[in-house]
């Protein structure tokens, strides 16, 4: 049993709603916005590790959390 993936327009001027499943175009859309999110949060993952990673190094220096939270 698959999913359906639905879109709901609403014509604002008449207030007319229509239900419709995703045509080829959108899904493929879809599925490129989930990608790039995907990559976008391995993104920040990465610099978030990067930067753990280069404070605990200037903290083993002997720098100070004060010291390393000013550069």
């Amino acid at each position: 049993m698959s999913e359906v993936l639905t879109m709901v327009e609403v014509d604002c001027s008449t207030g007319q709603v229509t239900e419709r499943p995703l045509n080829e175009q959108e899904l493929a859309q879809r599925e490129i916005a989930k990608e790039q999110a995907a990559a976008m949060q391995l993104e920040a993952e990465a610099r978030a590790a990067a930067k753990a990673s280069a404070q605990a190094k200037l903290a083993a220096l002997g720098l100070t959390t004060e010291e390393i939270a000013a550069l």
